[in-house]
């Protein structure tokens, strides 16, 4: 595996993609590429990767891939079909459709394909799942992964439980929920656990891309359509835990993963006051009540609360979803539907424990044997100091 790129000290950072662009397109010189992007892919000064490759001389840019929620990242459906870039001319494959990666004729004539899409940090966020599965074509068809990295933009902390339950497109590897590592780094760490045979390249950020996202320099542009701002980013991967089960979690409004709610839910104040009750550090929850314009409950109203991070560095987004989870489960278990949480949090002990109404410590001590064993395998593939 080969790495580019490599300063780090605190401030602005320079994603993949800066670099890229700065040093000539040199790690791509004389190739002709695919790549693998969406709206969040752009350099600091938001042109966008797409124009950045298609128009620089030494480089050919032969096809586009689009993962889940399109080259635009403004889809939110269950199927979304090829199409075509007016830009370039350039036909989008899309794989988030039949097929989740590309496929040896689309791979064909290819001599690298090039990966740029801003993750969440999250393990459930399927952009890390397409990077696999990408890795794992590429190395059939001997086609080179170029990824350019990006900030993580939660930063480095590592929280929750490491994945137990089978793989699956939202938790396609064994990593705990927030992993705390930029998609780079995970690449080099899944190509040695499970893609041996993948030609890697990582160009690396430049600068601290494990620092706060609003002390990066680098513009957000949302990665999903429901991921509008870092703080929903910070919240997302707690809150949505959730997601699968039979409550709101803001989609369909204008603050997703800022609020929670349902119809069966008695009553909004009392549920701030217990959560409230539950000790979650660097929160405050007040009563809403909000009616979804689309999703879960679309057109009916919902009581519950609204979260505001009042303190991130002491904020813990799994301390949040599991006081949510074991105070909505016990309002009325029946309606949550805990279990259908399973898929997202990957681990059923986890998951007995939060209908056991067990504590975040209890719980968090469940997850250290594994979370420590992680930071072993995870080691030799950092690329930026903790």
């Amino acid at each position: 595996m080969a790495l580019a790129g490599g300063a780090m000290a605190a401030g602005p950072v320079l994603n993949g993609i800066d670099v890229l662009s700065r040093d000539g397109f040199a790690a791509l010189d004389g190739m002709r590429v695919g790549l693998i992007t969406n709206a969040s892919g752009h350099d600091r000064g938001r042109a966008p990767t797409i124009d950045l490759l298609h128009e620089a001389e030494n480089v050919e840019l032969a096809a586009l891939f689009g993962p889940e929620h399109g080259l635009r990242a403004d889809l939110d459906q269950e199927i979304i079909p090829d199409g075509r870039d007016e830009a370039t001319g350039l036909v989008i494959h899309s794989l988030y459709g039949e097929r989740r990666s590309p496929s040896a004729e689309q791979l064909e004539g290819l001599d690298a394909l090039v990966f740029d899409v801003q993750d969440a940090g999250c393990r459930f966020y399927t952009y890390l799942s397409t990077l696999v599965l990408a890795m794992e074509a590429a190395a059939s068809e001997g086609v080179r992964v170029v990824v350019l990295d990006r900030v993580n933009p939660i930063g480095g902390r590592v929280e929750g439980p490491v994945l137990s339950e089978p793989r699956s497109f939202v938790g396609i590897h064994e990593v705990p929920l927030r992993h705390g590592m930029t998609l780079g780094e995970l690449a080099t760490m899944i190509r040695a656990e499970r893609v041996p045979d993948c030609d890697l390249v990582v160009i690396r950020c430049e600068g601290d891309p494990l620092q706060w996202f609003d002390g990066t320099g680098q513009p957000w542009t949302p990665p999903s359509p429901n991921l509008r701002t870092p703080t929903q980013a910070l919240l997302y991967p707690g809150v949505a835990i959730l997601e699968f089960c039979r409550v709101s979690v803001g989609r369909g409004t204008d603050t997703p993963f800022e609020i929670i709610g349902a119809p069966w839910i008695d009553c909004d104040v009392a549920l701030a006051e217990r959560l409230d009750a539950e000790g979650v550090a660097g929160v405050t929850f007040t009563p809403v009540r909000f009616t979804p314009a689309s999703s879960v409950f679309a057109g009916e109203l919902c009581r519950g609360v609204r979260f505001a991070v009042t303190d991130r560095e002491a904020f813990r987004a799994l301390d949040l979803g599991l006081a949510l989870a074991r105070v909505l489960h016990a309002e009325n278990a029946e309606a949550l539907r805990l279990g259908e949480s399973l898929r997202l949090l990957g681990d059923k002990p986890t998951l007995d424990a939060i209908r056991a109404g067990r504590p975040n410590r209890e719980i968090r001590a469940m997850w250290q044997p594994a979370l420590e064993e992680f930071e072993a395998r995870r080691r030799p593939h950092l690329l930026y100091r903790r």
